[in-house]
């Protein structure tokens, strides 16, 4: 026996002290084996996205596993597993001393390591090393047909033996051990296989499981026909050890034989593909892959969210998806060239409450699937976005208002504005821009005394043009950026004379969320998609917003008192209110290549985009069937004002409205006579190029 050391650790069993065992543990103790302390990283599980309810809406997974007690798996597996893996592992330690000599034998013949005679915790031993492995390199060695291997099994199943109870072991290896078809642990195994947790498994499905183990890949079902007929004989054999050893009567493994091998393929739940709401399911998974605050290394990220077997509540609000779901689907077609999409976002937190899109999210199978987050930047799995238009007019007047112009302050636009010199406008860089070769129109003109209010609800381009001269261009830019305005494809804003006539790609999200910020008073908080992470260990961890005051107070309140006469007296006047205090901005970009809608109450904020995503140079909103409806030219008051509309109705059904706050008029005026008089106003069909930006055709009232 001694001479045989060297084999003997093939065999990887320690007896118990005494007995037959006397000899081996000798030739144990000749090669210095004491036991060594596991280490046993958190097993890979999946982690559980939950709405703002507490409704699971999508789940994230390396391995998909659901650890489970050892008193939630059916007797029946139990003694199925033990009978054929391991029949005495209630009776010896570390090593089984019946299977370590019939190894060792073999061993002895073959001249290598051809038996492994390993007992369930050896089997365990191995399944963790293998768990823990990092690099390929790492996974080979925890599966090399080696002596040193199997030494380090045996020292550490001596420690596992010592540090557990066997009823613990088992529960360990269960919830380990490898099923095949994807599943991990015998819960998912059992779902994934049969359609029924591991409590309810019957006898011939818990033969099944039990053979499944010894070569999951060569057994999986998922494979065919061949792996489905292997499976089912290895179930057999099964069947037949438990009769062999009474476990069950041979009448009974008889009438499991007879048994279909009944393999469901129930689809593993999880991917953003297969939730509910899939675009803020791509939001939340950037989130975690993106944020340092889940992990130093994007690896470390990685590995959080695919293996944490996490919690995670989010901020997604089932009736507000709904609502912003319906409403899109009412005026805009799956089948539609042009897409759709919608964010809306909660005022002082920043929280994301419905993220839609017209278009489902997928890999492409059919073509009107889109496989990027239409309604996100590229941070969080967005594109490039589309240029927001008229919308960014909003930063003007902030700008404005912040300088200390009067909502009734104003002059003259003429049909045209080209700039005076090159360099009437400068960039945040100090560097003068411009091309006062160069005329921004507003088409059919609208020369006239225009205010900060009236130039504001009918969108006249040569008036904001003129007004973002006075207040500079960088000042503007500042005011965006301090809303958290950022181009959605992450490169830097565009700084041209422009910017204010909406030339920078944007994606509703950050401008819902930038329009939210006025309806909370001039408090800014960064979108937020998730508010708390329970992690397997029972760690939570809570998030609150991140907020700060990027706005005066009363300068947001008299910004909002502008915006809500977009809604009765301009150019979503057509669309109307919504029977509670609003305010908005419309936006159509040059020759309608894509238009947009930014809306907000106290309460909720909203932005809506419509463009093709093939292009919105080459294919642009003009002679087009959206929805079912012809449209000569669509305008932001077309088919983004109504979709924003219809949508704040539903949502906000049941919150009880709040009111903005009055405007300083000391500070901020009234109309007065520099409104007075009938003005007609045409606006452009253009914008946000380099002809700059409009809405549709408007007549400014008597105020």
């Amino acid at each position: 026996m001694g001479a045989a050391a060297g084999v003997l650790v093939a065999g990887i069993a320690l007896p118990a002290v005494g007995g037959a065992g006397v000899g081996l543990v000798s030739a144990v103790e000749d090669v210095g084996l004491q036991p060594r302390d596991l280490a046993e990283p958190p097993l890979a599980q999946v982690s559980v996205v939950q709405d703002v309810k507490g409704h699971e809406i999508a789940r994230f997974w390396e391995q998909y596993r659901e650890v489970v007690p050892l008193d939630q798996i059916a007797d029946i597996m139990k003694t199925a597993i033990i009978s054929i893996e391991d029949y005495r592992f209630y009776e010896h330690g570390p090593i089984d001393i019946e299977g370590t000599l019939r190894a060792l034998a073999k061993n002895l013949q073959s001249g290598g390591v051809a038996q492994g005679g390993s007992s369930i915790t050896q089997q365990y031993v191995k399944q963790v090393l293998l768990n823990a492995a990092q690099t390929e390199a790492e996974k080979n060695k925890a599966l090399e047909a080696s002596y040193a291997r199997k030494l380090n099994e045996l020292r550490y199943a001596m420690g596992v033996e010592k540090k557990y109870s066997k009823d613990q072991i088992l529960e360990k290896y269960l919830n380990i051990a490898y099923f095949g078809a994807g599943a991990y642990g015998v819960e998912a195994a059992a779902k994934r296989f049969f359609g029924v947790s591991a409590s309810e498994l019957t006898l011939p499905q818990a033969a099944t499981l039990a053979g499944a183990v010894q070569d999951p890949n060569a057994t999986d079902p998922n494979l065919g026909k061949t792996s489905r007929d292997r499976l089912l004989k290895r179930r057999n054999v099964v069947l037949d050890r438990m009769a062999e050893l009474g476990k069950i009567t041979k009448a009974q493994a008889a009438e499991a034989k007879k048994a279909r091998l009944g393999y469901k393929g129930t689809p593993l739940p999880g991917g953003c593909e297969s939730s509910r709401y899939p675009y803020f399911c791509v939001y939340v998974r950037n989130e975690i892959l993106s944020n340092p605050d889940f992990g130093k290394t994007a690896k470390q990220r990685l590995a959080f969210l695919n293996r944490g077997g996490l919690t995670i509540k989010t901020t997604i609000d089932p009736a507000m998806q709904a609502a912003a779901g319906k409403a899109i689907r009412k005026w805009v077609h799956p089948s539609d060239d042009p897409v759709a999409a919608e964010a809306l976002v909660q005022p002082g937190t920043g929280a994301i409450k419905a993220m839609a899109a017209s278009r489902p999210y997928g890999t492409r199978k059919s073509r009107n699937e889109m496989s990027y987050n239409l309604v996100a930047d590229a941070a969080h799995g967005g594109g490039i976005g589309f240029q927001a238009g008229s919308t960014f007019k909003t930063f003007t007047l902030l700008t404005a208002l912040k300088q200390g112009m009067k909502i009734s302050d104003g002059f003259s636009a003429g049909a045209g504005y080209t700039a005076p010199a090159y360099a009437t406008f400068k960039n945040c860089a100090g560097k003068p821009i411009g091309d006062p070769g160069h005329t921004v129109t507003n088409d059919e003109g609208s020369p006239g005394w225009l205010t900060l209010q009236t130039g504001t609800w009918h969108s006249v381009n040569t008036f904001f043009m003129m007004l973002e001269q006075r207040v500079g261009l960088c000042e503007v830019i500042k005011t965006a950026k301090s809303l958290g305005i950022h181009r959605s494809d992450g490169n830097p804003l565009s700084e041209f004379e422009t910017f204010t006539l909406g030339i920078n790609e944007m994606d509703p999200v950050t401008v819902a969320n930038a329009y939210a910020a006025i309806g909370a008073r001039g408090k800014y908080c960064a979108p937020m998609a998730i508010t708390q992470i329970t992690e397997s260990t029972g760690k939570t961890t809570d998030f609150a917003p991140k907020c700060r005051q990027a706005l005066d107070p009363e300068v947001a309140d008299a910004a909002a008192h502008v915006l809500t006469g977009v809604l009765t007296k301009g150019t979503m006047a057509a669309v109307g209110g919504i029977g509670r205090d609003a305010a908005g901005k419309t936006g159509t970009n040059d020759e309608s290549s894509s238009a947009w809608f930014a809306g907000f109450t106290p309460d909720l904020a909203g932005a809506v985009s419509l463009g093709d995503p093939r292009g919105t140079s080459k294919y642009k909103l003009n002679g087009v069937t959206i929805g079912g409806r012809y449209y000569g030219s669509v305008f932001g008051a077309s088919v983004p004002g109504p979709i924003w509309k219809d949508t704040m109705l539903s949502a906000l059904r049941g919150v009880p409205p709040t009111k903005f706050a009055p405007v300083d008029g000391e500070r901020f005026g009234g109309c007065g006579d520099s409104c007075r008089g009938l003005v007609s106003v045409t606006p452009p069909t253009g914008g946000g190029g380099p002809t700059g930006g409009g809405d549709s055709p408007v007549t400014v009232l008597p105020n």
